[in-house]
């Protein structure tokens, strides 16, 4: 009594630190490789479907090509300005980013999308799913334009070689966006249907224009190319401008080569390769086109300019000179010393510049705001200019009043002369350049048909989905584990009770066919007994209950009687496989062996031994039949067995009646050893009732099912009813868990037992 004390006071303290200890424990390498192999099938599986599905995936995956091109956009004089020599630096050459945003404008996308008819979609209706695929492998073995055989009798879908191009489809605004069926027919004709309703029916090559019913409009439709079975289904619609134009701006890009190159690398992506490498072609021609009339637009609008600005300096050359001249006609000749001349030559530079600015000021104000920066940056100059003019205007005052006259007048005339005559200068100029005008744009590669497509990436996918299995079935097994926390290793057992593993059994292949018999037997109406060690003496699981035996042996010396209780946490764990197995190796070993089915809910051993369930313990009890009827004699096995009887309506009264004990009694007198088979601890307490009677009892614990909580209750349990725990049989231990070291070891034993057989 007082060993069940101390080893219910070590649970106890077991249970406070199991938890402890399991986060204090440093990674068990060898249980990660472990659990990976014991996961092995399940990892297996995992990354053979992600493995498939990257090859779906990969052949599914509708192609997609690259085009590419190259346009230069040159840094040259502006030669159709006139005032940019008086000012270069005051408007920035536009940056690649500049032209790039115009490129990708609506205005040059737009026109694209015009051009090439993209607002028009139509395609060919293929079979879900695999149809398209389908189609594009016959399109690679078709020769001479053929039109694949149909599916599945569903010549409705494209099966591959069809094609359709729709050059015009008008329909009313309230339509745009909305897809439209079209069937092919025979000779070249077809219908347009909507919702199945007919729209229209028409011929390849052959406009159709036909008024709605309803008074919303006309339908306008001309189909040049049609090639597909009668019946192939086509999708047509015609979407917004804004729609073509966005699904093109996803498909489309354009970057700087390099650094302040100049150079812009136009790229497309498309399912087609030759709208790839049209749509390319199309938006560096129209970019070029438009660059073009935007120079000729502005010197055009620059030659306006100068041509309200020429009369204004003309007029204002003609007054000036006639002052001058009327000047020295009233006061005669009079010359300027040097440094009076050197003062008017840096009066009248500066003013002409001043005066170009405010003209190019003018200019820009049409298309600028005050704010924007080439505004400020040209009042800036004004004023630095201006602030040069005051400091000579200071020299001026200082000449006689005379020479300040005639200096100013001169002045005037030189600077009107110097204005009128650049300006006119860059008018005729400007006239010339403008018949010629070139953009500073210009295509150095035109995009060509691209070969092989760049996506899907075929050996990436796979490898990608296959890694990924592997990462999704590894992660699945640990969180498996992790979810489930039962107990995996015996020696967890005897660390956290104190309770010695009498034997580890492995998982037996055989076992499990036999189970499948008895199912198939039924209620085994043939009287066929179905017993592992019968059937199998090498299996590695008899074995183990071949080792049970021998410690048995060992742990009967001084009992106070021969009685053998066989319990479980919970049902399913193997208690009653462990108890006619080991009646079995016991008959074997030369022992009188009873087995008792003591399980009065639910218990099944006599199916297995092939005997009916009447006529059994609960009879026994009762009184109610003899012992000759309930004691069956397996010959088989050289096992004497007594079934359970008939299910009582009181089990656990029924084991308390004075008559069982006494039963247990007369039976140790004739038998080596009276094994029982118990219900479950935790299910009911007929567990703690027969183990009281019994001099040794053994917990068997299924690999894997029980957490450590459920064993520590059961084991409490039956201490505190009074029951000691001899032992633990730790059962179905798969084999894959070779880190305990089972497997090698008993795969060595039966060796050495077929060579001394054989010997």
């Amino acid at each position: 009594m007082g060993s069940m004390k101390n080893q219910l006071s070590d649970i106890n303290a077991s249970q406070g630190n199991y938890q402890s200890d399991q986060d204090d424990d440093d990674i068990d390498l060898g249980g990660v490789i472990a659990t990976i192999l014991d996961g092995k099938y399940i990892i297996t599986l995992v990354s053979l479907f992600f493995l498939l599905a990257g090859m779906a995936k990969a052949l599914l995956d509708t192609p997609i090509y690259k085009a590419d091109g190259m346009l230069q956009i040159e840094e040259k004089a502006n030669t159709l300005n006139a005032l940019e020599s008086v000012a270069p630096s005051l408007e920035s050459k536009m940056p690649a980013l500049t032209e790039i945003e115009i490129i990708k404008s609506r205005k040059v996308l737009g026109q694209a999308v015009k051009n090439l008819n993209l607002e028009i979609i139509a395609k060919p209706t293929y079979f879900p799913i695999i149809g398209e695929a389908f189609a594009r492998h016959f399109q690679k073995q078709a020769v001479d334009n053929q039109v694949a055989i149909p599916l599945f009798g569903k010549d409705q879908y494209a099966w591959g070689g069809e094609t359709i191009r729709v050059d015009t489809f008008s329909i009313p605004e309230t339509w745009i966006g909305k897809e439209f069926t079209l069937q092919a027919g025979t000779q070249g004709h077809f219908t347009l249907l909507d919702n199945g309703q007919t729209l229209l029916n028409g011929e390849v090559g052959k406009p159709i224009i036909k008024p709605l019913s309803d008074g919303q409009g006309t339908i306008s439709l001309f189909v040049p190319l049609l090639k597909a079975r009668p019946n192939t289904l086509f999708t047509v619609m015609r979407r917004s401008l804004l729609s073509g134009i966005n699904e093109l701006t996803d498909s489309f890009s354009v970057v700087e080569k390099g650094k302040n190159t100049g150079i812009l690398s136009f790229t497309m992506e498309s399912a087609s390769p030759t709208l790839a490498a049209q749509t390319i072609n199309e938006v560096a021609n129209i970019y070029v086109k438009q660059n073009v009339e935007q120079k000729s637009k502005e010197a055009q609008s620059t030659l306006e300019f100068l041509d309200k600005q020429l009369p204004i300096l003309k007029d204002q050359l003609e007054a000036s000179t006639n002052a001058l001249n009327e000047f020295r006609i009233n006061k005669g000749s009079i010359d300027l010393d040097i440094e009076t001349q050197s003062v008017l030559e840096g009066v009248v530079e500066i003013k002409t510049q001043i005066t170009l600015l405010q003209q190019k000021r003018d200019e820009l104000r049409g298309r600028f705001t005050e704010s924007h920066p080439t505004i400020i940056a040209i009042d800036k100059q004004i004023a630095r200019l201006q602030a040069q003019m005051n400091v000579n205007d200071r020299k001026i005052e200082a000449l006689p009043e005379i020479q300040q006259v005639i200096l100013r007048l001169a002045r005037d005339v030189k600077v009107s002369t110097e204005l009128y005559t650049t300006l006119l200068n860059s008018a005729q100029t400007l006239r010339v350049a403008k018949a010629g005008t070139v953009g500073n744009a210009r295509v150095i590669d035109e995009a060509v048909l691209p070969s092989s497509p760049i996506k899907p990436k075929k050996p990436l996918i796979v490898g990608i989905s296959l890694i990924l299995g592997l990462v999704v079935g590894v992660a699945i097994v640990f969180v498996r584990k992790a979810l489930h926390r039962g107990i995996e290793d015996p020696d967890q057992i005897e660390k956290h009770l104190n309770i010695p593993v009498y034997a580890t059994i492995s998982h037996s292949n055989g076992q499990v066919k036999l189970s499948e018999k008895l199912k198939k037997l039924g209620k085994n109406p043939n009287n066929e007994v179905c017993i592992l060690a019968l059937e199998n003496k090498e299996d590695l699981a008899i074995e183990s209950l071949r080792s049970l035996r021998t410690t048995l042996h060992f742990a009967f010396l001084g009992a106070q009687n021969n009685i053998i209780m066989i319990t479980g946490p919970s049902p399913g764990v193997g208690k009653s496989f462990v108890c006619i197995n080991l009646a079995t190796v016991l008959a074997d070993a030369g022992k009188k062996i009873l087995l008792i089915d003591g399980d009065l809910r639910n218990g099944f051993i006599n199916r297995s031994l092939g005997v009916s369930r009447e006529d059994g313990l609960s009879e026994l009890i009762t009184q109610a039949t003899t012992l000759d009827k309930a004691i069956h004699t397996i010959t088989d096995a050289n096992i004497d067995f007594i079934p359970t009887g008939v299910i009582p309506p009181n089990p656990s009264e029924l084991l308390l009646h004075e008559r069982f004990g006494t039963l247990l009694a007369e039976f140790s007198k004739n038998y080596d050893h009276i094994i029982i088979d118990s219900p479950p601890i935790l299910a009911v307490t007929d567990a703690c009732i027969i183990g009281r009677m019994a001099s040794a009892t053994l917990m068997v614990v299924k690999a894997g099912q029980h957490p450590m909580r459920e064993l520590e209750q059961s084991t409490k349990r039956l201490i505190q009813a009074g029951v000691h725990i001899k032992g633990v049989v730790f059962n179905d231990l798969p084999f894959s868990s070779s880190r305990y070291g089972y497997g090698y070891g008993y795969g060595k034993y039966v060796y050495r037992y077929h060579y001394q057989q054989a010997s």
